[in-house]
């Protein structure tokens, strides 16, 4: 006599996917830590703008982390050199060496590009 288990892999699959599943904590944990190393590697104030979640996508669970503040763009791709000029003012304030300056312009030198998310991606793998 013998018994046969047959076991359907599209039903199975759809049971480690739903929502609460073993899929889905391992999927949280893991972006979490990602956020993690991202808040960490984040410079000045962007660690407190950075969020994760998961959402469904086209094939599955998503991880997504997120970096809300409103430089993260330069930050991530850094700027060429550029002009700053006093808009709402007449002159633009800022210390140089302790000693407090006023200039109507001021020459930007730019900022490196600091793909934080990226490398904080490649390390919590």
């Amino acid at each position: 006599m013998s018994v046969d288990v047959r076991i359907d892999q599209g039903r199975l699959s759809r049971l480690l996917r739903l929502r609460g599943g073993i899929v889905e904590r391992n999927l949280a944990r893991r972006t979490a830590r990602v956020a993690d190393i991202a808040r960490s590697l984040a410079p000045g104030t962007m660690p407190a703008y950075i969020d994760w979640h998961i959402e469904e996508g086209p094939s599955g669970l998503q991880g997504v982390v997120t970096c809300d503040h409103p430089a993260t763009l330069y930050v991530l791709e850094g700027t060429r050199p550029h002009l700053i000029r006093a808009r709402r003012g007449k002159a633009l304030r800022f210390e140089v060496d302790g000693q407090v300056v006023f200039a109507k312009v001021v020459r930007h030198p730019g900022t490196r590009a600091n793909n934080f998310l990226g490398r904080a991606l490649r390390l919590g793998r």
